[in-house]
């Protein structure tokens, strides 16, 4: 998956543009001791930069391999990659753990999302996840966004992100890019 995104990110944008792309990274991937060494080998080959990628995982895969996670967390961010911990609040220990794990963005997790606007409980869980967040350093994201109505009470509880059918619907990435770089409307 790496190799093929870096693949198509060089292919695809010039070096000098500002953008981030997320991947999504497995827990068996957490624990493969040759997988850095072989990401620093595929951002040199691509000539992308650290600092345009952002890697997820989820909150339940780090929790699984906590100090493998630690040590893979801190060293992509040495690198200049940036890290968001997928599904936050569908764990059992989520703000203890949180401590441990040095992110950059807490991808809120969906089924907390989708009924916010007509569950109260839900809406609280969403506070006080931003709210921890932000109180840390945090940047949050909303998952399954999918309306405009939801979108705008994220916006009032103070959520910095939304991601969702309601904000753009899923389309191929060469699509995305050649749109963005021709500045025509996504």
């Amino acid at each position: 998956v790496v190799k093929n995104t870096f693949q198509m990110l060089k292919d695809q944008i010039a070096s000098n543009e500002d953008w981030v792309c997320a991947i999504n990274l497995s827990g068996q991937t957490l624990c493969d001791d040759k997988f850095f060494d072989f990401l620093l080998s595929e951002f040199k080959i691509s000539n992308i930069r650290p600092e345009s990628i952002c890697f997820e995982i989820t909150e339940t895969a780090a929790i699984a391999n906590l100090n493998k996670a630690v040590r893979l967390i801190n060293s992509l961010k040495d690198v200049g990659c940036s890290f968001a911990l997928d599904d936050f609040g569908s764990g059992l220990s989520s703000f203890s753990y949180l401590k441990n794990l040095k992110v950059d963005y807490l991808k809120i997790d969906g089924s907390f999302v989708r009924s916010i606007v007509n569950n109260p409980i839900n809406k609280a869980m969403v506070e006080s996840i931003n709210q921890i967040g932000h109180v840390m350093g945090i940047r949050t994201i909303a998952e399954f966004v999918e309306d405009k109505q939801t979108e705008m009470l994220l916006k009032d509880i103070g959520v910095d992100y939304v991601q969702g059918r309601g904000v753009a619907k899923p389309r191929p990435l060469a699509h995305l890019i050649i749109s963005r770089l021709n500045k025509s409307p996504a």
